[in-house]
């Protein structure tokens, strides 16, 4: 699968329509090494991956990313999403996995989708899953609890009555009306040593990292099909006027047929602090 960016603007003037391809093999797990030493530079096909690598507010990195089509829906109006993106969207999604430290999810897509937030469609190593679930209501038998080795992070309320899985770190950090603002969290997992990090979902989790100045960078992936109808990729308070809406940097891919949104919203990032642990 390539990148190929929609506009690029060379010294000369020129247009580039393409860059590099890169591989689904062992070459991917070299890069995803070569993407944590900070010091080394990146291919050129690998701009998308450039801004994930440090901070420019803190110590910590977080992007968001979103699945959705054409009209901006992650599920029909009954819930069905699988799969709205195809082969390269999802690919660009377990290769996010892979270079993050943790890929944090809602309490409600793991019950809806039940995911492994694992790495399977490329090489490169797990991130650690981070659930936030302030009433403790994921069953053990959920696959984000599974024993694989991999570090599990069960973020509740403080005060929660919740037996974990053998193996699984609860994490109790104080809630208001029930909700852990993502400030909070992500305070949390810096304190772990955690510092790149993946939010993936649902609509309510990135939409509420991204409305409390949480993330430095959107990926929206935008698949070629139109529901008509269905859950929203983002719920965020309504504007008024149209030149009230968010605006940011943005910079788009071709994957394939999709397209790849690369937002930057590091300028109403708000810091959080630093990581005790690099990892």
């Amino acid at each position: 699968m390539t990148y190929r960016p929609l506009t690029k603007a060379l010294p000369d003037g020129d247009v580039s329509q393409s860059l590099l391809p890169n591989d689904d093999g062992d070459s991917w797990a070299e890069f995803a090494q070569v993407f944590r030493n900070t010091v080394s530079p990146l291919p050129a096909w690998a701009e998308v991956f450039e801004p994930l690598r440090t901070s420019t507010v803190d110590d910590l990195t977080v992007v968001a990313q979103v699945g959705q089509s054409l009209d901006g829906r992650i599920a029909t109006a009954s819930g069905h999403s699988h799969y709205i993106n195809g082969p390269a969207g999802i690919t660009h999604l377990h290769r996010l996995r892979s270079l993050v430290d943790a890929v944090v999810v809602g309490v409600g897509t793991v019950l809806a989708d039940d995911p492994q937030l694992t790495v399977r469609r490329c090489a490169g190593p797990h991130p650690v899953r981070v659930v936030l679930d302030p009433n403790g209501r994921l069953p053990a038998s959920a696959k984000v609890f599974a024993g694989d080795g991999i570090r599990r992070l069960w973020v509740t309320a403080e005060g929660t009555k919740s037996v974990a899985p053998a193996g699984v770190e609860v994490v109790a950090l104080p809630a208001t009306d029930g909700c852990i603002t993502p400030a909070t969290v992500l305070a949390a997992l810096a304190e772990r040593g955690l510092r790149r990090i993946l939010v993936e979902g649902g609509a309510n989790t990135v939409s509420r990292f991204l409305a409390a100045g949480c993330l430095d960078r959107l990926h929206v992936t935008v698949a070629p099909v139109i529901f008509g109808s269905g859950r929203p990729g983002f719920i965020l308070p309504p504007v008024a006027r149209a030149d009230q809406a968010l605006r940011t940097p943005m910079r788009s891919y071709q994957l394939d047929d999709e397209v790849l949104f690369d937002c930057d919203l590091s300028a109403q990032r708000l810091p959080v602090g630093r990581a005790k642990i690099s990892t």
